[in-house]
């Protein structure tokens, strides 16, 4: 127990250089140099912390419980991060936003560590079970990566209603960079999470003879996958954009968490 606790806390703490250095920065331009060797190497520690931790812990068997739910969340979202401020030049300016939500999301991973698990243990899976889990993570993954940019939309706005710029708000991608960059990760996010229906439902046929059980986690990612189709093509059709792009992304946001994180958490915490 000991042992996984030190291992939970070292992940964490590879998450903080990364926050700390993507906070202190002041009045950085809007080109590339904040993308310098400081921040590639503290970027590198914060994704090789929690990445550590999932291939140690999956090492054998895979977990199920809600605190290794947390930490593969954790480690797919700062992989794809990672991924996506080498493509996007823009991209880095969401760290401030990102790793400290994602050193949150860790410490309550550690403090539900102890949970009971109503099914701790499943062998390793395979075929469609181990496609539908990869594409379910990357989906979570990217949505999340979109609901920082959207949050990053909103503090920019009211910053500039208010004109009152803040020092957060100066590292920022701007209202227009943060919009381009969420619409191209709900794109991505809602082809992945098209593939995750149709890997789910293979899986449950594989397992029951059925397509679909109609179960809370099922309506709730269909209905995630309604809301970011419906707002893609808003976006592409009459262009809406600004607070209601940014309130219809945290909406399908907390759908997912609800249907993904939420059911581990009601599962192993309030009723295990």
């Amino acid at each position: 127990m000991m042992e996984e606790f030190l291992i939970s806390l070292s992940a964490f703490a590879a998450l903080l250089p990364s926050a700390f250095v993507a906070l202190r920065r002041r009045d950085v331009g809007r080109g590339d140099e904040g993308r310098d060797g400081t921040f590639w190497l503290t970027l590198a520690v914060a994704v090789s912390g929690p990445l550590v931790w999932v291939i140690v812990k999956m090492s054998g068997a895979w977990q199920t419980g809600l605190s290794t739910t947390l930490w593969v969340t954790i480690a797919a979202s700062m992989m794809i991060f990672a991924v996506l401020t080498v493509l996007n030049d823009k991209a880095w300016r969401l760290t401030p936003l990102l790793v400290p939500y994602m050193a949150v999301l860790a410490v309550f991973a550690i403090i539900w560590q102890q949970a009971p698990v109503a099914h701790p243990l499943i062998n390793k899976p395979g075929g469609w079970v181990e496609a539908h889990i990869l594409v379910s993570v990357a989906t979570y993954a990217l949505v999340t990566i979109a609901a920082v940019a959207a949050l990053a939309a909103f503090l920019q706005e009211r910053g500039l209603k208010a004109k009152q710029p803040t020092s957060l708000t100066r590292i920022l991608p701007s209202v227009a960079e943060s919009e381009s960059l969420l619409v191209r990760l709900l794109i991505i996010g809602e082809v992945v999470l098209g593939l995750g229906l149709v890997t789910g439902m293979a899986t449950h046929y594989q397992e029951t003879g059925h397509f679909i059980a109609w179960d809370h986690k099922a309506i709730l990612s269909l209905t995630a996958f309604v809301v970011i189709g419906g707002l893609l093509s808003a976006h592409f059709i009459s262009g809406v954009r600004g607070r209601r792009v940014t309130r219809i992304v945290l909406l399908a946001y907390l759908l997912l968490t609800l249907g993904y994180p939420g059911v581990k958490f009601v599962t192993d915490v309030l009723i295990g």
